[in-house]
């Protein structure tokens, strides 16, 4: 996680700071569907690269926004999901998909 000293002082620009890429944030809609392997999440997101997939995950997981689990399994099986914290960006997606619609219907 960022320490709270290098944080923004603005909330909104550490929200922006924490998920506002636009990789971030398609993630983090799919995410909120279900738990996601690494292949599976790359090929739902069209156009993103593996290097910035998996720098976006880090970085989300670093954060505390998603947890990896990685199954003893062989081959090994390593799955995305959201964290509790994670969990509580589901009502701010909503709105951001709520005003997409609003924005298309004009």
């Amino acid at each position: 996680m960022i320490k709270r000293e290098d944080l923004p002082e603005c909330p909104a620009a550490t929200a922006i700071n924490i998920i506002g890429s636009k990789w971030k944030l398609l993630i983090l809609r799919n995410l909120l569907q279900r738990p996601y392997r690494f292949n599976e999440l790359k090929r739902s997101l069209e156009g993103i690269s593996h290097k910035v997939l998996t720098s976006s995950l880090r970085s989300m997981e670093q954060d505390g926004i998603i947890l990896r689990t990685a199954h003893d399994t062989s081959p090994p099986i390593v799955e995305y999901s959201l964290s509790d914290l994670g969990m509580t960006l589901k009502p701010l997606l909503a709105v951001m998909e709520e005003w997409g619609k609003y924005y298309k219907s004009l």
